[in-house]
């Protein structure tokens, strides 16, 4: 069907959202060109028809993945001088957490596959696209400035990169051990306590 009614770029797609599904069902890891096939009903060297090679077809997969993800979770808050600064940065710490959660395992297992890491370097960033959640609250970070409810003097750099950097803290050693990290798992008041430290800091 998509052959006669949609053309080559409907059948493209198929592959594309076909790779995507099973990467968010099962990761990156061991995913073949035949089990791709398979699950899109085609034969194995109809992907070559379609793709330069299985690299190809995975990084695309992979940066759609990163999209459904972050359309799946919305927008992290943006509007300074809303609500509370510390408030805000809760619901950027929890956005934070989701995201890694939802696509660290997926670039995990391509931990031994580095061509496809190049390709994927290659596409439009889908990390540019509205998930670019570290330059997004340094951007937040700094508004807070311009309106005074926040020192004038503080990096903002320095405090989204230490935000963004717990999340990976938590996140990636089950990825790497086997037993990936759920939201469930994050330890009780962690991120009420990340806020404080980052909106009060640690000297006397």
């Amino acid at each position: 069907m998509l052959r006669e009614g949609g053309g080559d770029q409907s059948l493209r797609e198929h592959l594309i959202a076909t790779a995507e599904r099973l990467i968010a069902e099962r990761g990156t890891a061991g995913l073949t060109v035949r089990a791709i096939a398979r699950e899109a009903q085609v034969a194995d060297g109809v992907l070559y028809n379609h793709f330069a090679d299985k690299e190809e077809l995975l990084a695309l997969a992979l940066r759609a993945h990163v999209r459904t993800v972050g359309r799946r979770l919305g927008e992290p808050p943006r509007a300074a001088g809303e609500g509370t600064v510390e408030g805000n940065l809760r619901a950027y710490i929890a956005y934070g957490l989701a995201l890694h959660i939802a696509i660290l395992p997926a670039f995990a297992g391509l931990v031994q596959q580095p061509k496809v890491f190049t390709r994927f370097n290659e596409l439009p960033n889908p990390m540019a696209e509205g998930l670019g959640l570290r330059a997004d609250l340094g951007d937040y970070l700094r508004a807070e400035q311009r309106l005074g409810r926040l020192a004038p003097g503080a990096s903002a750099e320095a405090a989204a990169t230490m935000i963004i950097g717990a999340c990976h803290e938590l996140v990636l050693p089950g990825v790497f051990s086997g037993s990936p990290t759920t939201m469930e798992q994050i330890p009780d008041g962690f991120i009420d306590e990340l806020v404080t430290t980052v909106v009060g800091g640690i000297g006397p």
